[in-house]
């Protein structure tokens, strides 16, 4: 039996009925989907449990012979603070509740408490203790400044800060069970993130992707849950959904911004539950995936429309990463040109050419309104034309515009966010502004004149002429 133990760490039930403790393993695997159990009726055995195996949460009884609750509890707290315990006693008193919260209980439960309410309450715990964890995990990370599996990432070309820090995070909030949200620009990569992520998980099921744009209600319901023979016209066998196929590894749902109104409800109920219904029938099922999904939309301005759903954002965003666009991370784009080069090149059947060094300076002054995907384009429409020794910059050329033409973002950015000057100061002269804009062209073109000149918008002799007269200001 290959299945992925939930939660990551380790439960201990501790109770000297043993009776008790078998009706509440099963209780919790079947109502809570929670597996990773262990059991102990002897009190004095737990300490030595906890030295041994990886236990993050103890369900304690209070009436124990030997050692009690109360003193075991003491002794946890005091010895594993990072361990969070439950009180799980027949003992229905408000003094020995309070007691046991002042000592650093996470909660308190009576035997005879409703079922729900208990299994709610352990999932709650469960919950602050993996966040715990992952917020220790990515701390430690962060102040190492290491990747533990880097060779995971080799797919996504990247040396930046920005996604060095994206890989950082991944690797802490990989293995945990709750939902992962990827942001990003279109073409930024986030099916890459997606099977990073899972790779990390070291969950033994496969990653399983559906794009969910476009499908409605029920082709989406019948998409991941899946359904019984005779559940409609046409159903004549029955045939398991994708949270099923999933099962054991992570469900991959993109675009997630594009569902519908209704599959969202769905979507919602799947993730409060943790069980579903294929369609036809009236017995549900427990989902055992990690769910990612992935948007490139808004979802906060989708909420403000009234188009997605608050809760369900709220659901999905336990873990959220957000993949900063090509603009950002400008230094990616010399090892994003060689990468693409080289498997334009092998896909091609050509050798892998050189190119004009002041083709990555003229990319880095591009906006890439299309991210990594219009990057690849263009270097493989640009190797598909590749007569020379030399790669053309033609093609580059053609699509950024001779002049590198101020894109509208840029304007926008412009026009909403004019120039600051500090008005306790006499504002520059035209000869300073000038000599600032020409300086900044040709550390932005790397000195490059012909390219500073296509960014100041002039010919390169008349930048020429103005470095000639340039001289210091007084």
């Amino acid at each position: 039996m290959n299945q992925t133990l939930y939660p990551e760490f380790g439960i201990l039930l501790v109770d000297d009925e043993a009776s008790f403790l078998r009706s509440l393993s099963i209780t919790l695997e079947r109502n809570g989907g929670i597996t990773h159990i262990y059991r102990c009726c002897d009190s004095r055995n737990v300490m030595n449990i906890i030295q041994q195996e990886s236990i993050g949460l103890v369900l304690l009884d209070l009436t124990m012979p030997h050692i009690s609750g109360q003193q075991l509890l003491q002794t946890m707290t005091e010895q594993h603070p990072d361990i969070s315990v439950i009180i799980i006693s027949g003992l229905n008193h408000v003094e020995s509740a309070v007691k046991c919260l002042q000592q650093g209980a996470f909660d308190y439960f009576v035997k005879t408490s409703e079922e729900g309410r208990l299994i709610e309450g352990i999932k709650r715990a469960i919950r602050m203790q993996e966040m715990r964890r992952e917020n220790q995990a990515l701390g430690q990370r962060i102040l190492n400044n290491n990747l533990e599996s880097p060779h995971v990432f080799d797919p996504i070309i990247g040396c930046s800060k920005q996604m060095r820090a994206v890989f950082q995070y991944l690797e802490s909030v990989a293995p945990s069970n709750q939902p992962l949200l990827i942001c990003g620009e279109s073409g930024t990569g986030k099916e890459l993130l997606a099977k990073a992520a899972h790779q990390l998980s070291n969950r033994a099921g496969p990653l399983v992707s559906v794009n969910v744009a476009g499908l409605d209600d029920n082709v989406f319901a019948d998409t991941l849950f899946g359904h019984q023979r005779g559940a409609f016209t046409g159903a004549e066998r029955s045939r398991a959904g994708l949270i099923e196929e999933a099962a054991g590894g992570t469900l991959f749902l993109d675009e997630i911004g594009d569902l519908s109104m209704a599959s969202q409800v769905k979507l919602l109920r799947l993730l409060q539950e943790g069980e579903y219904y294929p369609l036809g029938s009236d017995r549900p099922k427990r989902i055992r995936a990690r769910v990612i999904v992935a948007t490139h939309q808004e979802l906060q301005q989708r909420q403000a429309e009234g188009s997605f759903r608050r809760d369900l954002y709220y659901r999905l965003c336990t873990h959220q990463i957000h993949i900063p666009p090509l603009r950002q991370r400008k230094e990616d784009i010399p090892l994003l040109l060689e990468h693409f080069l080289a498997q334009a090149a092998q896909e091609m059947s050509k050798s892998v050419p050189s190119y004009p060094p002041e083709l990555p300076v003229l990319l880095s002054n591009y906006h890439f309104p299309g991210n990594i995907r219009e990057l690849r384009a263009l270097i493989f429409d640009a190797l598909s034309q590749h007569r020379s020794h030399l790669l053309s910059m033609e093609v580059f050329r053609q699509v950024i515009g001779q002049n590198i033409e101020i894109t509208e973002h840029q304007t926008e950015q412009l026009n909403n966010s004019p120039p600051h000057f500090n008005a306790e100061e006499p504002l520059p002269t035209l000869a300073q502004m000038d000599r600032l804009l020409v300086e900044e062209a040709l550390r932005r073109a790397n000195n490059n004149q012909s390219l500073a000149a296509r960014l100041l918008g002039i010919s390169q002799p008349a930048l020429s002429k103005r470095l000639k007269k340039s001289r210091p200001v007084e």
